[in-house]
């Protein structure tokens, strides 16, 4: 019973865990009320210049004069000089998607017109002015089998409130008698084309712009950053909210990671247009995919101490803490390889970002024309000091490191006091470590941002188990 019992939890827990980890993001992009009126003024702009470029196409008719009867009318090469949008907004629609309204739009056009009855020719020109033109369409938003997002018209409606009509030619008089025909005809015939070059939009530009977001990103021969999405974006009333995987994984082999995100508090903040949240988990599965590919080790050597360094990496420095060292290998250069022994775990709370690893230090001694010869390993732990840095387009970050705590794993020299080796292990990993990883880090890794996206004016805030980092957008 106890074994069915326990059995029985274990699956619970094991259910949970692929819940949380299919549920919870490790990347969150949130973008306010500010972020999407900026995407508005982008789009509309867009759109105007797509609605300038209408082609609308000739329309004919007849209608009845009392004196002559039946006159037949075209009105061709129609002309559109200007489309104006000059108010419009954006409103996220809960659980829908967005909904773009336009008002007070207008347009002019130009064009010809000719009318024919028997004997009666007339021909001239004319022009004609669009006002009080509004526009209403929706946009649901999705994502596809690749984690991109997907954005179509799920409603599109126009309604034109005046159309004028201003004819010059013999028989100008004779368009009085038949304008209500002309005007309703080319309004029907506007308010189409117009919702039709918006689906067009639509399918043609918007949706390919943000299949530009990239799903992954390679950041070196090792390793990729996975920012599919792993919902739809969610509107609010406040915000568009999306959710991504935000996971480091292995390019030579994809494994699970053994830990699943944490569930991220995102604050209620609107003075910027967007809002990022790293999770501590984002940042852990890079080390997780790193130190599994063995791949987070390091060398020191005496090559990279400055000439003027006092503490030069050769047994005469080390006789002073290991004299046995010296007399063993006199006049010998050394070296460190430092290799973590466990994955490193960064740490998120507010105002705070720290990591303690652990890591093996095994010492050589170089023996010219021969394999290095293993002197000692130690076991160090360290509390370390992260700071994050966002440019306007990547992420990266710096290291602090703290006092050493060493404990001797083994010595092939006999013992020694570790402790008297604490300054100097100190100067090795402050002075030729930590800048060489710094230099690393420095160089960072891609945003998950569409293309010609870059950010400014950038806060970064330590939260509780992730990174919160706000910013304005710009287009460029």
């Amino acid at each position: 019973m106890a074994t069915c019992r326990l059995a029985l939890a274990a699956s619970v827990l094991a259910i949970c865990v692929v819940l949380t980890r299919a549920t919870n993001p490790g990347f969150v992009a949130r973008i306010t009320l500010k972020g999407l009126d900026y995407a508005r003024q982008e789009g509309i702009a867009a759109l105007q210049k797509e609605l300038a470029k209408l082609k609308l196409p000739d329309f004919s008719g007849s209608f009845k004069v009392k004196v002559f009867g039946k006159v037949h009318y075209t009105f061709y090469s129609l002309n559109l000089r200007s489309f104006q949008l000059p108010s419009s907004q954006i409103v996220p629609i809960p659980n829908v998607g967005l909904k773009v309204s336009v008002a007070n739009a207008f347009a002019q056009l130009t064009g010809k017109w000719r009318v024919k009855k028997r004997f009666v020719r007339d021909s001239g020109s004319f022009d004609l002015k669009v006002e009080g033109l509004s526009i209403s369409i929706g946009l649901k938003l999705g994502s596809d089998a690749s984690g991109r997002p997907t954005v179509t018209t799920s409603e599109c409606g126009t309604h034109i409130s005046n159309v004028r009509v201003h004819i010059s030619g013999r028989f100008g008089w004779l368009y009085n008698l038949f304008h209500k025909n002309i005007e309703s005809s080319f309004r029907k015939t506007m308010e189409g084309k117009v919702c039709g070059a918006v689906t067009s939009s639509v399918t043609t530009k918007l949706q390919p712009y943000l299949q530009t977001l990239p799903v992954t990103a390679k950041i070196d021969k090792m390793a990729g950053i996975d920012y599919s999405l792993i919902a739809p974006p969610t509107a609010t009333a406040q915000s568009l909210d999306v959710n991504l995987k935000g996971e480091f994984f292995s390019l030579a082999h994809r494994s699970a990671v053994p830990f699943a995100p944490p569930a991220l508090a995102f604050p209620v903040d609107h003075d910027h247009m967007v809002y990022f949240g790293a999770s501590s988990y984002f940042f852990n599965t890079a080390g997780f995919v790193y130190h599994t590919a063995g791949v987070l080790l390091f060398e020191i050597t005496d090559a990279m101490i400055p000439k003027e360094f006092k503490f030069h990496l050769n047994t005469s420095t080390f006789s002073a803490f290991i004299p046995q060292l010296e007399k063993m290998y006199p006049d010998k250069l050394m070296k460190l390889v430092i290799k973590t022994s466990s994955a490193p775990f960064l740490t998120i709370a507010p105002g705070n970002l720290s990591l303690t690893p652990v890591v093996d230090i095994q010492a050589y001694v170089i023996i010219p024309n021969s394999s290095p010869v293993p002197v000692f390993l130690l076991s160090v732990t360290s509390r370390v000091s992260a700071k994050i840095t966002v440019t306007s387009a990547q992420i990266g970050g710096t290291l602090e490191l703290g006092r050493l705590q060493l404990s001797l794993k083994h010595s092939d020299v006999g013992p020694f006091s570790v402790q008297l080796l604490q300054a100097l292990m100190n100067f090795y990993g402050s002075s030729i470590l930590i800048p060489r990883m710094n230099a690393r880090l420095r160089e960072g890794f891609p945003l998950p941002l569409p293309a010609h996206v870059q950010l400014s004016n950038l806060v970064i805030q330590p939260r509780q188990n992730f990174l919160l980092f706000g910013a304005d957008v710009r287009y460029v």
